[in-house]
């Protein structure tokens, strides 16, 4: 089984219980989801751009050792460390725009 630190760790089968609407041959419903192991949006926030960080000086540290005559590294990982790299900081700036766009959006709201 393949673990995932995104995934939220939820028993679903204890979850459901039946609505008001059973005895009428309708469906059940999900109680509510136990509360997130972080609850702090800001150790949230913090821990993703720590990620960040540490992928992106990945292929600087693999470069080096290449180049230090590193048998156990390859360029092809380099390559591949680069472009992953790449990738994240293209999906944080495209996130980080979302979210600013979003903040002025709810800034214009008037109330």
């Amino acid at each position: 089984m393949i673990q995932n630190k995104l995934v939220p760790n939820i028993d679903i089968f204890n979850k459901i219980e039946p609505t008001k609407y059973t005895d009428m041959g309708m469906g059940m419903r999900f109680k509510s989801v136990e509360q997130p192991e972080t609850a702090d949006f800001k150790a949230v926030l913090s821990g993703l751009v720590e990620n960040l960080n540490n992928d992106i000086s990945k292929p600087d540290e693999l470069l080096r050792q290449q180049m230090m005559g590193n048998q156990n590294v390859d360029v092809h990982d380099v390559i591949i460390a680069i472009n992953k790299a790449s990738t994240e900081v293209q999906l944080a700036t495209n996130v980080t725009t979302k979210l600013i766009q979003a903040y002025d959006k709810i800034m214009q709201i008037s109330i």
